[in-house]
Order: structure tokens, then sequence, then C-alpha cells
């Protein structure tokens, strides 16, 4: 033991990472589960705190409990876990969405087969039992984030802010997201709804 880890064991007996498991182990377990509602994941969390803990025991000022002290690292753990959750899922709603929408456009970034005029009155359409069915059938279809990132900017009415804050992104991830859900609704709705319509 260095001098000053003596030091700090004799100033705070309870920062005997032997003791750490008995102690607070339960207690983190359950603030971590109630939380990400894995308990996988939650003893993962708080493995990684104890570990923490340890490489960190110096920096320790004992200006708080060691069990707030613990605490307060797990939250940083956590949020940590759900960012990174929330960017794969993200990236992950962008990647597959990207593979069926791509198929629209050259690699200019022009319309591959351009869009037609959408001259129905749109109050009519809107209306119609089953446009909004089959409307309601393509949201369901598109990835979980960009069909909630639709439905939240355009029956909700939210805001960016408001839409970042739900979800959990960034306002450029919303601005993508909300892209490509409106590109793969238009295009869908175009060729299985407005030709059909037209015929």
């Amino acid at each position: 033991m260095t001098q000053i880890t003596e030091e700090i064991s004799a100033a705070y007996p309870n920062l005997d990472p032997e003791t750490w498991v008995d102690q607070y182990g339960d207690y983190l377990y359950r603030f971590a589960l109630a939380r990400i509602k894995d308990q996988a994941v939650a003893e993962d969390l708080v493995q990684e705190t104890f570990l923490a803990a340890l490489h960190g025991r110096k920096s320790f000022k004992g200006h708080s409990a060691v069990k707030t002290w613990l605490s307060a690292i797990l939250k940083h753990k956590i949020v940590d876990y759900l960012r990174k959750k929330n960017r794969e899922q993200a990236i992950d709603d962008i990647d597959t969405v990207t593979q069926t929408v791509e198929g629209f456009y050259h690699s200019s970034g022009t319309w591959k087969i351009p869009p037609g005029k959408w001259d129905l009155d749109p109050s009519k359409i809107y209306n119609q039992r089953e446009f909004l069915d089959t409307l309601f059938k393509y949201l369901a279809e598109l990835p979980g984030r960009l069909s909630k990132v639709f439905m939240l900017r355009e029956m909700e009415g939210l805001s960016t802010k408001e839409i970042c804050n739900t979800l959990q992104v960034s306002a450029t991830n919303s601005w993508v997201m909300l892209y490509k859900a409106r590109a793969s609704l238009r295009r869908c709705l175009e060729t299985l709804w407005f030709n059909k319509t037209k015929e």
C-alpha cells in the first residue's frame, strides 16, 4: 500500500474495496435495475462502478458518504450506457431505412423516378378512412424511431427541441430521421395509393 492509500484508508475506513460489495452492492444493483430494467446490464454497470471507484480512490476527498460517491459514479455509468444505446439505435434506424430510401435516388441525390404531382384535394384525402388506414400501415412498417419522429412532428406538432428531448437524440439526428421518414412515406403512398386513386 502506498502512503497516500494508507492515509485514505485510515481517514475513511469505509473506503475499503473489499467491503463495498457487501455494504453497497445490493443498493447499487437496485438503483441501476430501476433505471435500466435489464438485470445483466445492471450487474455489469455495478461492476464497472466498483472498478472505476477502485481506480479513482485517490480522488475521493471525503466530502460525501462513500455510498453517495459510488452512486454518483453509477449514475454516470448509466447515462453513458443510455447515450450509447440511443446512439446505436439511431444509427441502426437510419441505416435500415437508408437501404430502402437510397433505391429512390441516383448517387447525385436526384430522384430516379421524380414524384408525381399530388393534385388531389388534401382535405378530402385526409378524411378518407382508407387513406388513413394506408398511412398508418406504412408508418407502422417504418423502423420504430422513424415512425415516432414523424408522429411527434407531423401529428403532435412537437418542436425539434421537444422531439430531441423525447427521443434523446441530437437535432441533426432528428432532422435526418424525419427526412428519411417523409421520403419513405411519400414514395410508398405515391406508388401504392395516389397511383391507385388515379386509375
